[in-house]
């Protein structure tokens, strides 16, 4: 299985070149719940504190100004510190 990837303060061009501004948006309050990546998921945060822990795996800690690459298939617990506000594209 394939791991969460973090890069921290991506750099604005690459961020521009990818078109994140223009991806859609997701919102979520202080909360811990089940998620499945049905689909590969790039993600990058405007606001938030979460910790991602796979199921097989260990917990994965991000935030704001962090872009995140979740693999397609993986099962995981999201525990969201702070609420988070993230634009993301899939596939």
């Amino acid at each position: 299985m394939s791991k969460i990837i973090v890069e921290h303060n991506p750099d604005p061009a690459r961020l521009k070149s990818m078109g994140v501004s223009s991806w859609p948006t997701w919102s979520k309050e202080v909360s811990t719940f089940p998620w499945n990546f049905g689909e590969k998921e790039v993600a990058y945060l405007l606001e938030g504190d979460v910790i991602v822990t796979p199921d097989d795996g260990e917990p994965v800690h991000f935030g704001k100004g962090d872009l995140v690459t979740f693999p397609e298939g993986m099962s995981c617990t999201w525990e969201v510190k702070q609420p988070v506000h993230k634009h993301y594209s899939l596939g």
